[in-house]
């Protein structure tokens, strides 16, 4: 069976295909209620990345003496707890041993190199993150352009008399799938734009479990 056998009708009506492109442009403007660059589409804010002193408030980061990864199990733990495969209650779970085992004199030291590996990590997968909605968001600013540019040659040779009916048939039904492949993925957007933000709430419940052990 075609596609084509699929669409309603041999021909869709022009006002129903530049309503979809329309209806594709509203959700567009609708995403991007938050102040933003235009490629991005989330309703929650744009910040392109964390600062650790807004979610720690132990010995600076600056004043540490070694890099986190020069602590083995430090590194260990770190990397397991932001793992993308790592469950989060896993991950919580790592931290909380680790945090129950440090020895007392070096927990200062040994939490906070914990804490800037975690910090580094997760805001380095987040930056990831923002980039592949950025990139989404930019091949769906394109695909409008591209329906928009489909629309208009198709009501072009609708009025044209002489317009071969086999290619208008043949351009609406690859509009028809363009819309179809656009709202798609718009429709996956909103959990994209979620990402970023539940890996700066699981980092805030991990650096909750280390701050137990400082004063």
């Amino acid at each position: 069976m075609s596609r084509a056998s699929h669409l309603p009708g041999r021909l869709l009506p022009l006002g129903l295909v530049i309503g979809l492109a329309l209806a594709g442009t509203a959700q567009v403007e609708a995403q991007r209620a938050a102040a933003g660059p235009p490629d991005w589409p989330c309703v929650q804010r744009l910040i392109p990345e964390l600062a650790w002193g807004t979610m720690w408030t132990g010995p600076s980061l600056d004043e540490l003496d070694q890099d986190w990864w020069e602590d083995e199990e430090v590194g260990r733990v770190a990397r397991f707890a932001t793992a993308r495969s790592t469950p989060g209650e896993q991950a919580l779970a790592r931290v909380s041993e680790f945090v129950a085992a440090v020895d007392e004199e070096e927990a200062e030291q040994r939490l906070t190199l914990l804490f800037a590996g975690l910090f580094e990590l997760t805001d380095r997968e987040r930056r990831r993150t923002i980039e592949a909605i950025r990139r989404a968001s930019r091949a769906q600013l394109a695909r409008l352009e591209t329906i928009s540019a489909m629309v208009d040659e198709l009501e072009e040779r609708r009025a044209d008399d002489a317009a071969d009916d086999a290619e208008i048939e043949r351009l609406s039904e690859a509009l028809f799938w363009e819309q179809r492949t656009f709202q798609q993925r718009q429709q996956a957007l909103p959990a994209m734009c979620d990402q970023p933000y539940l890996l700066e709430e699981r980092l805030s419940r991990l650096v909750r479990e280390i701050m137990t052990r400082l004063p």
